[in-house]
């Protein structure tokens, strides 16, 4: 039957008094709607008393017409409420653009409402403002906030009209007609739903969605909706619903695979972390996931332990690991060291000693002999201290165990495993560090420093400091601060060197009071050295380090013992310690001030601390030192690390203050932060003060800052800074190169290094040195089969170190980019992340106080801190290195070594060229032509009986005016054949070995380097060893824990440390 083509005849039904034609006209209206709807659309007035009529009974079919003209009409918000009116007359399933926008404009309408409703949980004991300083820096969106999607812009008061995670576009701004007024209260996106049916109806269309995505297994969309929709209730139907789904369904799976529930909870845990903005929603979705993990019989305990660290739950980690030692099984106990060393790789040290301290010490029982000898002198002991419960007697296994995983949260086995690996694998090229040195005047405290910086970085942690001992003559040009650097790199090179700390630094260390020592620079810089070997691990050098610190009289050593204490002492919280540094800054000394309030943020670092920020907030607008300023602006952005919206109000307090410096310090605590959450809110702050601000250096940290919000989405931010790149405004240019330097760092993104090569050719001296620093950063690790463009850069930063017109500055950047690029003996990335994807703290604290270089160069060396060795160690049961091989599936070439530069011999001076007089060479000419001529006769005489027949017609053709020619000619022929056979020669057995080379997939030894993305080539074959936990893609490699599965067969390295 073909369709209507005018709908005039059929309207005038709609006036007709019997009720048969108004249905028949409103029937032949919905089959043809999308032809006629613009002459419907006059009638409107008609079918909407039709709808609001009780007694007509197509009352639903009149909302179901009224829906599709409203929806022609662009007016979705009334289309969607009259289709909700519809009833059954909708079908969520039917294909169509009307029904797939009505859902998604439910969709929005739900979540709008839902989020709503939700109550945001309380804060977290972390989570405290500083009272003192009363700001609005979220007041212009308080209103409207709790509207918003966890995933929604921050300046957006109302939603969008498409759900975040289900759309690509979020600019959906629609206006209402000319001939629909806007109603009073109503948002362009978003209606109000007020009708208790219409909630309803909008209720049971969500629910039958939800329904129909469970039957066909689409459980992530539900999820999806249910996080922006802050709905717990529903995350957790649609999880337990994929268990049940799990259990009936009688397919099997594989070994080693997860269940529906286990991914959709993984699926969860991804979102929470990657695109959940709100930290109180974000704390709700994991205690969820890990209340629904623990009804499991058999959980993920990866995923246990991932949950535990995040929600800072010491007393669940330390049950985590009882139980998994109770249960006296080799495989359990492997997880529960697997877990071990993901806390400490994720936990700060206050958590760890928490957990430790609530772990049993691992005493083994003692015998009914020992017991019966000490029970004299163990007496007295006990009835003192009644108070603390008495620890069970311990079988020898489960003693062990117990110091095993205190020896793992301590974080003694990772330095020592991470130390031997570096000191195994070293590939440092010294021939690099030697140009280095011989290109740049040792006697220039600036290029002296540069060297020293190259030759740290590249050693790190390698113990490897053979150029120091090789160059004594060239260390010993270094003065005053140039000797405190160079002391402080034995802690680069050392670091993790944990048992010879104090014997390496004996010479320089400061003795006791009476007894003559060195320089004084030189003690300062052992001191920082102490506690850069130290770091993040300071439990066995804090007390040390804060006693040198307070018996110090001289501000240099003050200065190095301050920046040490921080250090060591990182996220410890120790009170005792902030108080000895807090007096010292109370002297208002400019020269330690500085290294003084960056410390105090250190031991205070993540906290969120008031007390401690009220009294650097207060002491920084008090004192006239600049330096000091800085310090406690710095040490401020550090105690809020990670504290989100809970920095809310120290940021805006900061923002607002007319000193700049302290406008920088509240930049630097947007980055700390909000770090790696990728929140619109914080780079639209930073964006907007980069280009407004009249203070260069605070627009410098806000673009530069960019990189620490979005170090977890690489890709995004090279598009964002572009514009950036090419500002009339050098530290506009220079915080772009750094920003794409920290946000890409070890990832050789294309699109990055399109921005940089141009701005190595800048006309300002520092963008230069940021762009080299920057581009070694991304090209961290790449050699030229995974990046050709790596050799171009290699070559370009040798030679900008050795070109003697070139500035200072680009010079002192191109040695640092030298030593990144090759940091860790080849063996190191920078590791903002950790392996479980969470905030590597260390690593975004180094890379943040190192940004600080700019006003002090002794800030270089926090870099270290975010190198991350990347390896692959596998471990036994007993915590020892086996033999044990896995595969790689490709080719050799592709994740090697970089060759290492060749030294070329040094030639004596060239021979000077005898000057040929023309009449030498006219004789020489007369010589040769006799020479030939009897060589002809010679030939005629001798040709007779020895020619052959055929030989006769060359000889023939033989002429003395083409003989200087042919002659000519055939000897260059000899020479070239026989430097081809020669080459050829030489090239025939390397071609072959590389041909054998180059097979795709190999062997790896354990121990070996594992770069991130070799990760997805790497296979454990079928073997003696079986690793208790996936290799991972994220982040960086490290420690894995083997199951032995033939122990017949199993081997072990053979230590030696270094």
């Amino acid at each position: 039957m073909p369709g209507l083509v005018t709908a005039t005849g059929v309207l005038a039904f709609l006036a007709d008094e019997e009720t048969e034609l108004k249905v028949f006209a409103l029937k032949t209206l919905n089959d043809d709607i999308d032809t006629v709807w613009f002459e419907v659309a006059g009638a409107l007035s008609d079918i909407e008393a039709l709808y609001e009529d009780e007694s007509f009974p197509e009352r639903q079919l009149a909302a179901l017409v009224l829906a599709k003209v409203y929806f022609h009409l662009q007016a979705y918000n009334e289309s969607m409420t009259f289709a909700l009116a519809a009833g059954p007359l909708f079908s969520i399933d039917a294909p169509g653009e009307f029904e797939e926008t009505i859902i998604s404009k439910c969709i929005d309408q739900y979540i709008a409402i839902s989020s709503t409703h939700h109550a945001p949980s309380k804060q977290s004991k972390n989570d405290l403002s500083l009272p003192a300083i009363a700001t609005t820096f979220g007041s212009g969106a308080l209103d409207g906030s709790s509207l918003i999607s966890p995933t929604t812009p921050f300046s957006q008061s109302t939603l969008p009209s498409k759900s975040l995670l289900s759309r690509a576009s979020t600019d959906n701004t629609i206006l209402d007609p000319t001939f629909q007024p806007t109603k009073e209260g109503r948002s362009a996106s978003i209606a109000q739903v007020t009708d208790a049916s219409t909630q309803l109806a909008l209720q049971g269309i969500v629910e039958r969605l939800f329904e129909s995505c469970l039957k066909e297994a689409k459980y992530r969309q539900v999820v999806g909706i249910a996080v922006e929709a802050k709905n717990l209730d529903v995350l957790r139907r649609v999880i337990q619903r994929a268990s049940e789904d799990g259990k009936l369904s009688k397919a099997k799976v594989q070994e080693g695979s997860q269940g529906l529930a286990e991914e959709l909870m993984d699926y969860s845990l991804d979102i929470c972390m990657d695109v959940v903005q709100e930290r109180s929603l974000r704390t709700e979705i994991l205690r969820l996931v890990l209340d629904l993990l623990n009804d499991i019989p058999n959980p993920d305990y990866f995923v246990i332990a991932k949950c535990v660290v995040y929600l800072d739950s010491d007393e669940e980690a330390s049950t985590l690991l009882r139980q998994l030692v109770s249960k006296k099984d080799r495989n359990a106990l492997a997880i529960a060291y697997q877990i071990a060393f993901d806390l400490y790789d994720n936990g700060t040290q206050e958590f760890l000693g928490k957990v430790i301290k609530s772990l049993p010490s691992g005493e083994p029982a003692k015998k009914p002999e020992q017991q019966e000898a000490e029970g004299a002198a163990e007496s007295e002991p006990l009835l003192q201290n009644q108070e603390d419960p008495a620890e069970e007697p311990l079988s020898e296994e489960v003693s062990k165990a117990y110091q095993n995983i205190r020896s793992i949260l301590d974080g003694s086995k990772a330095i020592k495993l991470n130390l031997e690996f570096l000191y195994r694998n070293n590939h440092t090229d010294a021939s690099i560090l030697n140009k280095v040195r011989d290109s740049l005047e040792g006697r220039n405290s600036i290029f002296h420093t540069a060297v020293t910086f190259c030759n740290a970085f590249m050693n790190a942690g390698t113990t490897h400091d053979k150029f120091f001992r090789d160059n004594l003559e060239w260390l010993g040009k270094a003065v005053n601060w140039s000797k405190f650097t160079a002391t402080a790199a034995l802690g680069v090179i050392h670091r993790g060197n944990l048992t010879q700390s104090r014997k390496l630094l004996e010479p320089y260390l400061p003795r006791q009071v009476g007894v003559s020592s060195g320089s004084i620079f030189s003690q300062g810089g052992a001191l920082y050295a102490y506690g850069l070997i130290h770091a993040n691990h300071g439990a066995n050098a804090l007390e040390y380090l804060r006693s040198m610190f307070i018996a110090a009289d001289e501000e240099v050593i003050q200065h190095g013992g301050a920046l040490g204490l921080g250090i060591a002492g990182m996220a410890t919280g120790n009170e005792q310690v902030f108080d000895d540094l807090t007096k010292v800054l109370f002297a208002d000394s400019a020269l330690n001030g500085e290294a003084v309030g960056l410390s105090m943020g250190l031991i205070m670092l993540g906290t969120g601390n008031a007390k401690a920020l009220e009294t650097m907030f207060t002491y920084a607008h008090e004192t006239n030192h600049e330096k000091i300023v800085r310090g406690c602006a710095i040490g401020m952005a550090l105690i809020m690390f990670g504290q989100q919206e809970g920095a809310d109000v120290m940021i805006e307090g900061l923002l607002v203050d007319p000193d700049p410096t302290l406008r920088y310090g509240g930049i630097l605590t947007v980055a700390m932060a909000y770090c790696g959450t990728g929140s619109n809110k914080a780079i639209r702050k930073l964006l907007h003060i980069a280009v407004s601000d009249v203070s260069d250096d605070v627009r410098r940290i806000a673009v530069m800052s960019l990189g620490f919000i979005l170090f977890r989405k690489p890709g995004s931010v090279p598009r964002m800074v572009e514009l950036l790149a090419e500002s009339y405004n050098p530290h506009v240019r220079y915080g772009s190169a750094m920003a794409l330097g920290i946000s890409c760092a070890g990832t050789g993104l294309d699109e990055a290094i399109d921005l940089l090569e141009p701005m190595m050719k800048d006309p300002t001296d520092f963008v230069r040195q940021g762009a080299l620093i920057a581009l070694s950063m991304i090209m961290v690790q790449q050699n030229e089969v995974m990046n050709p463009k790596v050799a171009a850069i290699r070559k370009t930063l040798k030679k900008v170190v050795g070109d003697r017109h070139e500035d200072a500055m680009t010079k002192f950047g191109a040695s640092i980019a030298l030593g990144i690029i090759d940091a860790g003996g080849r063996n190191c990335s920078i590791g903002l992340q950790t392996q479980t994807g969470n905030l590597n703290m260390a690593g975004i604290v180094g890379m943040a106080v190192f940004t600080q270089y700019w006003y002090w160069f002794p800030f270089t060396h926090f870099l270290s801190l975010s190198f991350v060795p990347t390896s692959m160690i596998g471990l036994d049961h007993d915590l020892e290195i086996p033999r044990f091989k896995f595969h790689c599936a490709t080719r050799p070439s592709l994740f090697d070594y970089p060759p290492e530069q060749e030294v070329k011999a040094e030639e004596g001076p060239a021979p000077v060229t005898t000057a040929i007089l023309s009449t030498t060479a006219q004789a020489k000419r007369r010589a040769q032509k006799k020479e030939r001529a009897q060589r002809r006769e010679s030939m005629d005489i001798d040709s007779t009986p020895v020619a052959k027949a055929s030989s006769q017609p060359a000889a023939d053709k033989m002429d003395v005016d083409d003989d200087k020619k042919s002659k000519a000619e055939e000897a260059k022929e000899k020479k070239d054949g026989d430097s081809g056979n020669e080459k050829e020669g030489s090239a025939s057995p390397e071609a072959k070995k590389k041909a054998e080379k180059e097979k795709v997939g190999y062997e790896m030894e354990n121990m070996s380097r594992v770069l991130l993305s070799q990760l997805k080539y790497i296979s454990f074959p079928a073997g003696r060893y079986k690793p208790v936990k996936k290799v991972s893609t994220r982040p960086i490699p490290g420690p894995l824990w083997l199951q032995v599965t033939d122990r017949l067969t199993a081997h072990r390295w053979t230590s030696s440390p270094p």
